[in-house]
This record gives C-alpha cells, sequence and structure tokens, in this order.
C-alpha cells in the first residue's frame, strides 16, 4: 500500500508542471475570452449588426475560443492525449448531446438563421400559424409577438423557419379594400364618379401611390355592388382607421347625391289568391316588401 501512495505521489510531483503550465494557459484564454467579450460586440455595432445577431457572434466566437484553449490545455497537461483524440472523445458527446437537446439545437439554429436572413425584424406585424402580432424582441431560442388584443406569445424560432410567414408592414403602405351597393335604379356611372371622389378626400388614402379603383363587380340580390380598393398604411390600427373613415365618406356622399344604398329586397310569388281584410289579389301577383332577407 505504502509503495502504491509513493507511486501516486512520484508520478503527480512528474505530471505537475504539465498542470502548471495547463493552468497558466487556460488563464490566458481566460483573458483573451474577456478581451474579446469587449470588443468584439463594439466592433460588430460598428458595422449596423443586429443587437440578438452580435451576441450570437460573440457567444459562437467564445465557445470557440474556450473549446480551442482546453484542446490545447489537456494536451499540455497530459501528452499521451493528442487533440485528435481528445476530438473525438468530444465528437462522441456531442452526438448523445444532440440527441437529448434535438429541439433546443433545432430553436438555436433557426434563431441564428433568422437573424442573418432578416426576412422581419423588430416593430413588424407579422402573421404566422394564427399568432398575429407586432415582434417585439427575436433571441436565439424564440421571437416574441405582442398581439394586437395586448397578449404576448412567445413562439420557437423553429416555427417562423419553416412555416410560412406573412410580413404585413414589409412596405409603408398597404392595399384595402371594401364592398358598396346601390341600388338598381340608380345610375351606375354617376355612383360610380360620387364614390370616388368621396374615397379620394379621405386624408388616409394613398393616392400618391396608386390610384383609387373601384369596379362594378357583381349583380347582387338587391343591389349593384362595387369594389372599393385603394392604399393606406400597414399597421393594423392604420387599415381599421381608413377603412372606417372610408365607409364614413362614401356613406356621406351617397346620401348627399340622393343615391340609395338599398336594403336586401324579398319577391314573395303566391300560386293561390290571397284573401285579404279589404279584398283579395289574384294568383300570381308579387308582393314587393323592403324588409331586410
Amino acid at each position: 500500500m505504502r509503495a502504491q501512495l509513493e507511486t501516486y505521489a512520484t508520478g503527480f510531483w512528474q505530471v505537475l508542471p504539465q498542470l502548471v503550465l495547463a493552468l497558466v494557459f487556460l488563464l490566458f484564454v481566460w483573458g483573451l475570452a474577456r478581451a474579446l467579450n469587449w470588443l468584439l460586440p463594439k466592433m460588430l455595432r460598428r458595422a449596423r449588426m443586429r443587437r440578438a445577431l452580435v451576441e450570437v457572434v460573440v457567444m459562437l466566437a467564445t465557445v470557440g475560443l474556450w473549446l480551442f484553449g482546453v484542446l490545447i490545455a489537456v494536451t499540455i497537461a497530459f501528452p499521451t492525449i493528442t487533440p485528435g483524440r481528445a476530438l473525438t472523445a468530444l465528437g462522441v458527446g456531442g452526438v448523445a448531446i444532440g440527441f437529448a437537446f434535438k429541439n433546443v439545437f433545432e430553436n438555436f439554429l433557426a434563431g441564428v438563421l433568422l437573424l442573418i436572413r432578416e426576412p422581419f425584424s423588430i416593430d413588424d406585424y407579422i402573421d404566422c400559424e394564427d399568432i398575429e402580432g407586432q415582434v417585439e424582441e427575436i433571441t436565439i431560442r424564440d421571437t416574441h409577438v405582442r398581439q394586437t388584443d395586448g397578449q404576448l406569445v412567445v413562439a420557437p424560432n423553429a416555427m417562423f423557419f419553416k412555416n410560412p410567414v406573412t410580413i404585413r408592414t414589409a412596405k409603408d403602405v398597404r392595399r384595402t379594400t371594401v364592398i358598396c351597393g346601390v341600388a338598381y335604379g340608380e345610375d351606375v356611372d354617376r355612383a360610380r364618379d360620387i364614390i370616388a371622389r368621396a374615397v379620394r378626400n379621405v386624408d388616409s388614402v394613398r393616392d400618391d401611390v396608386c390610384d383609387v379603383e373601384i369596379f362594378a363587380q357583381e349583380f347582387a340580390d338587391s343591389s349593384i355592388n362595387f369594389e372599393i380598393t385603394w392604399w393606406t398604411g400597414s399597421r393594423p390600427i392604420d387599415i381599421r382607421s381608413s377603412r372606417d373613415k372610408v365607409i364614413a365618406a362614401v356613406k356621406r356622399a351617397l346620401d348627399e347625391a340622393g343615391i340609395e344604398i338599398p336594403f336586401p329586397y324579398r319577391t314573395m310569388t303566391f300560386k293561390e289568391p290571397l284573401t285579404l281584410n279589404g279584398g283579395s289579389v289574384d294568383a300570381g301577383r308579387e308582393e314587393h316588401s323592403d324588409a331586410a332577407a
């Protein structure tokens, strides 16, 4: 037993200088990592890189530096362990960790790709898989979306990477459409001109981008329907506010011009004469009612 302890002590004193050198080298790596964490973010921010992407680059650079430093330190402390053997051991362990944390790594890689490609950015309004709202933050793992009702949705980045994403504020303006019907007895061309003037006079209508478009769309049950299309701001509040103003302006203009926006009409035909209090109605005679269908 004593001989075995002496053997251990002798071996420890033999490798002690190597261990000290390995620790000194790790201290040197620690200093490099601190300098890298201080200098690299400033350089990347000068290049106008997004904050979240700066954090990703700094993290990857730091992890790579420490991985390289630990491998060198292991070879200094234990010369029999070559960098190739150490990398092989790390590879086997990395495969096991990868299977255990598959979803975490998937969201991490998706976050990195989203930050690099930048399909959408902070303050954009997006719609993906029934999640619609304004992007508040994009992290390595997830994206924070504030819905129009005030609720915050934290969704994994893999969802935005795998599924189609509608970016509603990709441009400053967006097209919107409403339907307006006029009675069959009205002049179609006159009604179109009145509606066009009313829509163009609305302050939220961007006719500098594209002129207002009004088309007679269909012969509906009780009216001729016009499709009214114009451009306005791309935010949801811009769309709702502009529709409110356009509908109010069109209604007011048609009322002032005496053009009817009809209720649905229903025509009833009876095969047999109807007996009323004051007489009867012949078979086949039509009763017209302006009550809503």
